[in-house]
């Protein structure tokens, strides 16, 4: 089938057959490897991305179901230089490995989008679909945390009820 999506602002056509997933497009026909793959059954969050602004497991979703849809991966987030979000995760140390990044960094998004002042408990129960092996999560929330005040310094969020 061909299909027609809208990835980081760029409109795209591919063929693919009906069974592949958005994750299998994304990485191989795209060539945005950004998408990783790790699970391929949506438990770790490695391949989530933006779809039509809301976060989508890519490896769960059909690239057919994709069709017409608005995309964002991690390599559309900034353009000549990091975002903000991204520039926080770098100066926190919130990766080691890389491989969570994209996902975390698209849960942040829309954490950050729907909530601009979270809490630390509302950024851990917005991460805690995402698995991470090797920072710990400390750095991530961290980050997140100072992107989300524009990225002064990186103390904790308030407490809940602050």
């Amino acid at each position: 089938m061909r299909i027609t999506v809208t990835v980081n602002g760029t409109t795209r056509s591919a063929d693919c057959e009906p069974r592949r997933t958005l994750a299998d497009l994304l990485r191989y026909d795209l060539g945005l490897t950004g998408v990783h793959v790790g699970c391929e059954q949506g438990a770790c969050g490695s391949c989530t991305v933006l779809l039509d602004g809301a976060t989508a497991r890519s490896c769960c979703v059909l690239a057919v179901q994709a069709e017409g849809c608005d995309i964002t991966t991690v390599e559309g987030m900034a353009t000549t230089s990091l975002n903000p979000l991204q520039e926080s995760f770098r100066r926190h140390h919130a990766l080691q490995c890389g491989f969570c990044t994209p996902g975390m960094l698209a849960v942040a998004t829309e954490l950050l989008r729907d909530n601009p002042a979270p809490t630390e408990a509302e950024i851990r129960t917005a991460i805690a679909g995402n698995l991470c092996r090797c920072t710990g999560y400390h750095a991530i929330v961290t980050a997140i945390a100072a992107a989300a005040r524009g990225g002064d310094g990186g103390s904790p969020p308030p407490p809940p009820g602050a």
